[in-house]
């Protein structure tokens, strides 16, 4: 399957995901063809990208995306609980204890892969897929750097609950970009933190590891974060690993930012590491992260375009490419793959 802008639909793609509507109800199942017709009423429901079938994405499956892998087992589970404790003040959070587990025994299997982000998600999924994605992430980079592996499990619970603070703050905040806020309006979203904090701090089953995520993922390592002003002497590893995983995911699904592509956002965590970011964990980070996940279209410099079918784990900058357009445009039919690894003087221009 491949990613593409539902705007570039040209009928006759086969849908290889579900589409779901913001009231949780199926649209379109996954194996229907598509038409041109579908384009304008997708668009009027705030879906910008979604994964198809056809015969340039055959061989690549879902499961080559870490981040739909793990949403698709752990999302649902994540959901049922945050609102079970949201609207009922239930303590039955210690579920995602279990979801944790999950997550973490899903990357042990394959520790040397890249994290592949789908950059697919739908608006109704935000809050539980952004807090499954940033557990994932988090994981992913802990497990990398050598974390042991109980404080891993603690790293992957504050994770899922670092956001529990926005079900506490107004929902039209919650759909305006943090460019558009006025300044009441950025000091009532960073008070989430606050709010998350206070809905767990009686939980005596959450770790203090745990706790501080919460209270301190947005905190930065120069001491110019919310809401303590803490610099990165201060603050726990875990909550320095979900500063970065939350910033690239909001970043990537331009939840309060401008949407950015991903080698985009990888680019932005790397140049502020030492500032907003530890270094040593933006450097894993980077080299942790497909930039070009698989399944993206990619516009190479000297004018071919191709679909990424595979990752170099060693290169995480340098997939492996079916090139199905050459210079001029024209159409191969016998494709050749280009792997980037090898032929170090071709250069991904952008993502199509």
């Amino acid at each position: 399957m491949r990613k593409i802008a539902v705007t570039s639909i040209q009928g006759d793609e086969i849908l290889a995901q579900d589409i779901i509507s913001d009231m949780d109800t199926l649209l379109m199942s996954s194996g229907i063809v598509l038409k041109k017709e579908y384009v304008h009423r997708l668009i009027e429901l705030g879906i910008q990208y979604i994964y198809v079938e056809d015969e340039y994405a055959e061989c690549i499956k879902k499961d080559d995306l870490t981040e739909v892998k793990i949403k698709e087992q752990c999302q649902k589970e994540v959901q049922e609980t945050l609102d079970r404790f949201v609207y009922c003040g239930s303590s039955e959070l210690e579920v995602l204890k279990e979801v944790a587990q999950e997550i973490i025994m899903d990357l042990l299997e394959e520790p040397q892969i890249l994290f592949n982000v789908s950059g697919v998600r739908q608006k109704v999924e935000t809050l539980y897929s952004h807090s499954v994605n940033v557990s994932a992430l988090a994981v992913f980079i802990a497990l990398r750097i050598g974390v042991a592996k109980d404080k891993v499990r603690e790293i992957a619970i504050g994770a899922l609950l670092h956001d529990i603070g926005y079900t506490y703050v107004k929902t039209e905040l919650r759909e305006k970009k943090y460019k558009d806020f006025s300044e009441k309006e950025k000091k009532e979203m960073q008070m989430h933190v606050i709010y998350g904090y206070s809905a767990i701090e009686n939980q005596n089953w959450i770790s203090k590891i745990a706790k501080d995520i919460i209270v301190h993922h947005h905190e930065y390592v120069d001491g110019t974060g919310y809401p303590m002003h803490i610099d990165g002497k201060k603050m726990h590893i875990g909550a320095k690993i979900v500063a970065i995983c939350d910033t690239f995911d909001n970043l990537v699904y331009g939840l309060l930012d401008e949407e950015m592509k991903v080698h985009q956002a990888i680019e932005y965590i790397v140049s502020n590491a030492g500032t907003k970011f530890d270094t040593k964990i933006a450097k894993v980070f980077n080299n942790s992260i497909a930039a070009y996940p698989t399944g993206t279209t990619v516009l190479l410099e000297d004018g071919r375009i191709g679909i990424v079918i595979r990752q170099n784990k060693e290169f995480p900058t340098r997939p492996v490419i079916r090139i199905f357009k050459d210079a001029d445009g024209n159409v191969i039919h016998d494709w050749n793959e280009c792997d980037l690894a090898k032929e170090l003087s071709v250069f991904v221009e952008d993502t199509l």
